[in-house]
């Protein structure tokens, strides 16, 4: 009897602790609070999710950048983040260990920027607005495609955002090809992604450019991405449902006119 009791424990501990990492640390910035999975095993090593106010991230100590990050993006958190000034503050990431994260060296004098995955214009306080600058949210971009195309989408996402009243959107790197270039310890991506999903519509796509400057972009479908990247971002839809196109809007590079 005794030891019935406690084998039943021990499922109910296994289940509870299975159920827990397939909701992740920070179910609010997810789809029905389902984390990512990822399905690339080059992909899941060295892995750590990180959790802040209005984002969250899974790291890769591989690549010393995130994988993705998260957000929920409502209407009223837009309207908070437009009244507040940027604050640089790059920083690494403490929570990290150290042979694993990405520090300022690794991108002083690359030539590129450090890009941005959960957007600091997203951020509605000013602590979450330092969280935004953390390196385990940043990769390698070409500065030309951070400053201009890739501003143009953050821009029209937070738009959408105000017109639907919430999105869930995953913004991440892409890792294509056997060329792939390190600046310092930090693998530089071949391409970038973001993923919009409107819960009122029930339907997502997502944005795909290749990290050089380029005002040239693909809008897919989920299933597309998932297949090409190899992580499956939206694990609570349906085959079809990662099929059925979002209509995003047409991007309009912020680069200046000669």
């Amino acid at each position: 009897m005794i030891q019935k009791t406690i084998a039943g424990l021990l499922l109910a501990c296994g289940v509870l602790a299975a159920n827990l990492a397939y909701a992740g640390g920070c179910p609010a910035h997810y789809v029905d609070g389902r984390l990512p999975e990822i399905r690339n095993p080059k992909l899941n090593s060295a892995t750590r999710e990180l959790c802040y106010g209005v984002f969250g991230i899974m790291h890769s100590g591989v690549t010393r950048t995130p994988l993705w990050s998260a957000e929920h993006l409502t209407a009223d958190n837009i309207a908070s983040a437009q009244d507040l000034s940027r604050e640089n503050s790059f920083h690494a990431e403490q929570e990290l260990p150290r042979g694993q994260r990405a520090e300022l060296a690794d991108y002083a004098r690359s030539g590129f920027d450090r890009g941005h995955m959960a957007p600091n214009g997203d951020m509605p306080d000013r602590r979450s607005q330092h969280d935004s600058f953390t390196l385990a949210n940043m990769v390698p971009q070409n500065s030309d495609n951070n400053r201009h195309v890739w501003a143009g989408i953050e821009g029209i996402v937070r738009k959408l955002a105000k017109k639907e009243g919430q999105l869930y959107v995953i913004t991440g790197p892409a890792f294509i090809g056997g060329n792939l270039q390190k600046i310092g310890n930090v693998l530089v991506p071949s391409h970038l992604y973001k993923v919009v999903y409107s819960p009122r519509q029930g339907a997502g796509a997502a944005y795909f450019i290749e990290n050089k400057a380029t005002d040239d972009y693909e809008m897919v479908s989920i299933a597309t991405l998932e297949s090409t990247i190899g992580i499956n971002l939206l694990p609570s839809l349906t085959a079809r449902q990662k099929e059925t196109m979002l209509k995003l809007p047409a991007v309009r590079s912020k680069k200046p006119k000669r």
